[in-house]
């Protein structure tokens, strides 16, 4: 008979002992762990009216699992990228779990061997260059919101960092004067320098010389004076992209996010004709070819290769039908 295990404890300890001390995980992906088994416990108490404290590991089995997946895209509307990523999590812990209750295998191989779900990769949304433009001008630079979010903006779309990395951006992360940069340590615990163009160097110069809402280091604080929220990055956003949509169109049929401000800096470059080498160093990424998506996703790029290409010599021509027993043959 198999003994029964705690979910509680060996919880815990997968945060703690695993994630934090064994692999030193970086604090986003621990905030996406977390994330992801507070939203599966909330799940798994209303199905089985049991607090988590109380729940017993081999009651998180895989039919579980995969209904809890199922409700994350059909009820809660996710992505099936996020859907990956939440099985992610879960299969991390059930391999840690592995080696911590044995007991328990042929449920933890049942677990392991729910798949990934395919999806179609879809072309990587950009600004286009009278978009940025427009974005940019929509702040009011006669207020101290508006001269945040215009810098918040312009430090997003021009070095291309992630939206934790800006929102966690202190005032000693920026090195101005003579070869003026960000500091950021990234995704992985990956320290990366990125420079910055002159116009932005002024922008933040004036900002930091606004008074501090507070004695945090925080280079754009909300109201109160600390690091802003995901929630608080979103409002920002929708804000001026309503306010820029008057003038620039195109942005209503356009979701502006910090991520799409990163693939705008991204295909800046690579329209220039930086490196992808280059680029991937500039936006930290782990490989080469994760760069790969941004050359699939301007038609203007294509268009400029077509031009450099030999087109064939087509000649049109009367239509003569095929021999009969070539046809026959064919067809085999």
């Amino acid at each position: 008979m198999t003994t029964s295990t705690t979910l509680a404890p060996l919880l815990e300890r997968f945060f703690t002992q695993r994630l934090m001390q064994q692999r030193q995980a970086s604090p986003h992906t621990i905030c996406s762990y977390r994330d992801t088994f507070r939203q599966l416990l909330k799940f798994i108490q209303q199905r089985l009216r049991k607090p988590p404290s109380r729940l017993a590991f081999e009651e998180i089995d895989a039919p579980l699992i995969v209904a809890f997946l199922n409700h994350l895209e059909k009820e809660r509307g996710v992505s099936t990228r996020s859907r990956n990523l939440r099985l992610t999590a879960i299969h991390s812990f059930f391999r840690y779990a592995a080696f911590e209750a044995p007991a328990h295998s042929a449920q933890i191989q049942r677990v392991l061997a729910i798949p990934s779900k395919r999806f179609t990769r879809a072309l990587v949304n950009f600004l286009t260059r009278p978009e940025v433009d427009a974005l940019l001008a929509a702040p009011d630079p006669l207020t101290w919101f508006g001269r945040r979010d215009h810098a918040f903006l312009l430090v997003a779309v021009q070095t291309g960092l992630r939206l934790s990395e800006m929102t966690g951006l202190k005032r000693e992360n920026v090195i101005l004067g003579t070869g003026a940069h960000i500091r950021v340590i990234g995704k992985g615990r990956k320290e990366r320098c990125t420079p910055l163009a002159k116009p932005t160097t002024a922008v933040l110069k004036a900002w930091m010389r606004e008074p501090q809402r507070s004695d945090a280091e925080v280079l754009f604080p909300n109201a109160r004076g600390e690091q802003l929220s995901v929630h608080g990055v979103q409002y920002l956003l929708r804000k001026h992209c309503a306010t820029a949509s008057r003038v620039c169109p195109s942005l209503k049929q356009k979701r502006v996010t910090v991520h799409v401000l990163r693939h705008t800096m991204a295909m800046d470059l690579l329209q220039s004709g930086v490196d992808r080498a280059v680029i991937a160093l500039w936006l930290g990424h782990e490989s080469v070819e994760t760069t790969q998506i941004y050359l699939e996703a301007t038609l203007a790029m294509k268009e400029q290769a077509l031009t450099k290409t030999t087109p064939p010599n087509g000649k049109p021509g009367r239509y003569r039908a095929e021999d009969k027993l070539l046809s026959f043959l064919n067809g085999l």
